[in-house]
């Protein structure tokens, strides 16, 4: 369950833009997680995009590239929605969909070090 913390910053940005020393853009902030994880298919799209294995939509593009910079600031620059529709999206994908978690966590924390930071932050809230 400690691994759900990193997909769960990742995903917190992944409804946005990044901008230097600023909050990310709300401009995705509408998007329905609860229809993504609905849709095996979508959702794959998704993850293939941040596998660098499938095309990207926009929105799919800018989280792959704000991804590094969430986890490295603890989304200090995520909304509150950013934040609770991606730990949503994360408790979904670590229950549901282990694979895909393996994959991301093997991609987006080589080493292991957002799960050390981020493991007691996930334990309160599981």
């Amino acid at each position: 369950m400690k691994n759900l913390v990193i997909f769960s910053v990742v995903l917190f940005i992944g409804l946005a833009f990044a901008r230097p020393d600023e909050k990310y853009t709300t401009k995705y902030d509408d998007i329905n997680i609860d229809d993504i994880i609905k849709n095996d298919r979508l959702l794959k799209s998704y993850v293939n995009c941040l596998m660098d294995r499938g095309s990207c939509s926009n929105e799919g593009a800018e989280l792959k590239r704000i991804i590094p910079d969430a986890l490295q600031t603890d989304c200090s620059k995520c909304s509150e929605t950013q934040k609770n529709g991606s730990k949503k999206l994360i408790h979904h994908l670590y229950d549901n969909k282990r694979e895909w978690w393996n994959e991301l966590e093997a991609k987006y924390d080589k080493d292991g070090i957002y799960i050390k930071k981020y493991a007691s932050e996930f334990d309160k809230s599981a």
